[in-house]
């Protein structure tokens, strides 16, 4: 797949901490409740925590008490990327930043009660969050 940002993963690891460059570009996952944005409830934008584009709205953040922050929708249908993940014995839909290729999480479609019926479950180490001034 070829991404608008490309990087070598040298250059991804000299930009990225090592718990950003394990998420992001090895597609791991933090330990639930322990995200800096999981409880964040300001307005404003999550972006892609290694390239800056833009992903979710924080008017579609919701608590689905999962220990990662959640959305029901991306900011627009293209922001991201959704591959089929058979890692760990399961199926799953890998969520991917469309601009750069960083996995971002996992969406499922368990988002009860939400306008999409889906639960983009994200790790906060692959997202930064610009509030609204």
């Amino acid at each position: 797949m070829s991404y608008k940002v490309s990087k070598s993963e040298e250059e991804w690891r000299a930009e990225l901490t090592p718990e950003q460059y394990a998420v992001l570009r090895e597609a791991g996952t933090e330990r639930p409740w322990t995200g800096e944005l999981l409880d964040e409830d300001r307005a404003g934008l999550y972006t892609c925590a290694a390239c800056g584009a833009e992903l979710f709205k924080s008017g579609t953040k919701f608590d689905s008490h999962c220990g990662w922050p959640s959305f029901y929708e991306s900011v627009r249908p293209d922001a991201v990327e959704l591959l089929e993940d058979t890692s760990h014995g399961m199926v799953r839909t890998e969520v991917r930043c469309a601009t750069c290729g960083s996995h971002l999480g996992h969406v499922f479609p368990d988002g009860f009660g939400t306008p999409t019926g889906d639960r983009y479950c994200m790790n906060s180490l692959s997202l930064d969050f610009r509030p609204e001034s």
